[in-house]
C-alpha cells in the first residue's frame, strides 16, 4: 500500500507561482512513474503532468506546457510540480497519483491509477 500526501496549494494572484509537493510512503517510489492530475469544480479529473521513475522523461498537457515543471527527488520519495504564470483557469484541486506498474511509462486513463493523494487546493484569483 502506498500513501501519497500533497502539500503546497493556496491562493495566488494571476501570474504568480506555487510549488506543489507530493510525498510518498514505501521503498519502491523510485520504480514508479509519478503523475499530477487536477479537478476543477464540476469537471472531470484531468491529467496535468507525468515524470518517469528516473526523471528522464516528462509529459505535460498542452495547456500547462512552458509554465509548469514536474520533477522528483527519489531520495526524499517526493514529486514536485512547479507552477509559474498561473491563470484563473488553473484553479482546481491538484492530486498526485501512482499507477502500480513499476518501470512503465505512459499516461493511461485515470481509472488505471491505484493510489491517489487527498488533493491540495490551488486557487488563482485577484
Amino acid at each position: 500500500q502506498v500513501q501519497l500526501v500533497e502539500s503546497g496549494g493556496g491562493l495566488v494572484q494571476p501570474g504568480g507561482s506555487l510549488r506543489l509537493s507530493c510525498a510518498a510512503s514505501g521503498s519502491t517510489f523510485s520504480t514508479y512513474t509519478m503523475y499530477w492530475f487536477r479537478q476543477a469544480p464540476g469537471k472531470e479529473r484531468d491529467f496535468v503532468a507525468a515524470i518517469s521513475w528516473s526523471g528522464s522523461r516528462t509529459s505535460y498537457v498542452d495547456s500547462v506546457k512552458g509554465r509548469f515543471t514536474i520533477s522528483r527527488d527519489n531520495a526524499k520519495n517526493t514529486v514536485y510540480l512547479q507552477m509559474n504564470s498561473l491563470k484563473p483557469e488553473d484553479t482546481a484541486v491538484y492530486y498526485c497519483a501512482i499507477r502500480n506498474r513499476p518501470y512503465q511509462w505512459g499516461v493511461p486513463d485515470r481509472s488505471e491509477y491505484e493510489f491517489w493523494g487527498q488533493g491540495t487546493q490551488v486557487t488563482v484569483s485577484s
